[in-house]
């Protein structure tokens, strides 16, 4: 789709390393730059086929996930949720289109008020939808760029019963096309799933498709290219370029700017493997901090229903709670509707067993508490060059509660039967903080532009930046801090 072909001889002004929703903002803040930008994607681009919303090849066969694995603290392997495809993760997260809190910005180096104007462009970029005013949690905003997704009729008769207890249901951002002649096939597989239609505001979709379109496109994609490591410059503390592996050789791409945006993990297992003797712990790693103080969200799928009345709903990703926010417990979203195929995925127990009686019944939510920074947990490369997550959560207390908060409020609300399927190490959707940034060198591998303190033109954008979590969906705020980064490179100060 894209005319340009690469040229591997060419100079090109910026290389951005991962096309999903930070690499992807990043290539659209500078799209009237005049820069011209290559970009290496790892996958492919996702076909548009029946088999994007069918449950067993995207769940149970895992068409599109990686085979690949990674180990744990104590050195088991698993499988991660991963996806490496044009889009990244993104053509698979659900639409939840969240700003972080007020609060959620104490611990970091800037404020809300500076990622306010980015989250303006990223959310109109996005499509997403929404209505103020309604979340006494929600930061200072206008008016959303488009109206709400409108709530089924059993999500509409869930809020008010839990609007009686005296919480606030409010309606999800959510970055769907939806409404009148919106692409949205309500009813199809979504949350988890690549959209067929297109109709979901992921990375590809909003970001890239629109540079694809454009006659004057500066932009070159590669994929199946995948970067094993930077090549330090011998002159100076610079990036000259990348080494990557395409079409069964190896290649060193130069390039003035070199933007890492491969997701909080790989973007730090890139920089640990580019090592040299200058370098012993790789790349903008002077401060000891890449891979450091990883994080992931401590979450839960919570599935509550009467035995008594089936749920129709078709689209039930409208609603989330955050009555408990500021107490530190997290957040409550519906997800995408659970089908019995997905609960037929249980190693066993209950959910399994009972999956043709339970998911025709439930209502489906998410619960998500922040998981706080820890040094200790951390991307490690191995000695065979393998990737480890040595990590274990510290804020459990905070995610019982909030369970038992959300069981309390679906009882009330009339759903007796509480299912709660706690999430583990491979869920890495939300994987962030590996690569902080901040305002002190010695604490931080990057400044307040996702600048590396010690390569002047290499820079971090992909939610390795988070200095904490927050306990919000991180898309709309990788998106706004690409687009804020984009446009900063695009006003020549690097």
């Amino acid at each position: 789709m894209n005319a340009n072909i690469w040229d591997k001889n060419f100079l090109y002004d910026v290389l951005i390393i991962g096309s999903g929703m930070g690499g992807s903002a990043l290539a659209y803040g500078l799209k009237d730059s005049g820069l011209s930008v290559l970009m290496l994607e790892r996958g492919d681009f996702i076909k548009q086929e029946k088999e994007n919303w069918d449950v067993h090849e995207v769940v149970n066969a895992r068409r599109y996930g990686t085979d690949e694995t990674w180990l744990d603290r104590n050195g088991k392997p698993f499988t991660p949720r991963m996806y490496y495809n044009v889009g990244g993760n993104s053509k698979f997260f659900g639409g939840s289109a969240f700003r972080l809190r007020e609060s959620d910005f104490r611990s970091w180096p800037l404020t809300y008020a500076d990622f306010s104007p980015w989250y303006d462009k990223a959310e109109k970029i996005l499509g997403v939808r929404g209505a103020a005013g309604e979340d006494p949690t929600e930061p200072p905003r206008g008016e959303f760029p488009l109206p709400p997704a409108e709530h089924e009729p059993a999500i509409a008769e869930l809020a008010r019963k839990i609007r009686r207890q005296g919480l606030h249901p409010v309606h999800l951002p959510v970055a769907i096309d939806q409404g009148p002649g919106g692409k949205c096939r309500k009813g199809s597989p979504c949350d988890g799933f690549p959209c067929m239609v297109r109709a979901k505001g992921d990375g590809e979709n909003r970001f890239l498709r629109p540079l694809y379109l454009r006659s004057d496109s500066r932009l070159t994609l590669l994929t199946g290219a995948f970067a094993e490591t930077l090549v330090y410059s011998r002159s100076d503390n610079r990036i000259d370029g990348v080494r990557f592996r395409y079409k069964g050789e190896r290649f060193i791409q130069k390039a003035r700017w070199i933007v890492v945006s491969a997701g909080a993990v790989n973007s730090a297992a890139l920089l640990l493997r580019s090592r040299d003797a200058s370098h012993t712990r790789g790349a903008s790693n002077s401060s000891d901090q890449v891979g450091r103080n990883y994080m992931s969200h401590i979450n839960s799928v919570m599935l509550a229903l009467s035995p008594f009345r089936k749920n129709p709903t078709v689209f039930q990703k409208t609603l989330t709670v955050n009555d408990y926010y500021q107490r530190g417990w997290g957040n409550i979203q519906l997800r995408g509707k659970i089908l019995p195929e997905m609960l037929q995925t249980r190693s066993g127990g209950v959910l399994k067993a009972g999956s043709f009686f339970i998911a025709p019944r439930s209502i489906d939510l998410w619960l998500m508490s922040e998981d706080p920074p820890q040094r200790s947990n951390q991307v490690i490369i191995t000695e065979d060059d393998r990737i480890q997550l040595a990590v274990e959560h510290h804020n459990r207390n905070a995610h019982q509660n909030l369970i038992k908060a959300a069981s309390r409020m679906m009882r009330r609300a009339g759903y007796p039967l509480i299912f709660v399927d706690k999430r583990d190490i491979k869920a890495v959707q939300h994987q962030c903080g590996t690569v902080r940034f901040g305002s002190d060198s010695g604490k931080s591998p990057l400044d307040l532009y996702c600048r590396s303190y010690d390569h002047p033109n290499l820079f971090v954008v992909d939610a390795g930046f988070f200095p904490t979590s927050g306990a919000v969906n991180p898309a709309l705020t990788v998106a706004a801090q690409g687009l804020r980064v984009g446009h900063y490179i695009s006003r020549g100060f690097p």
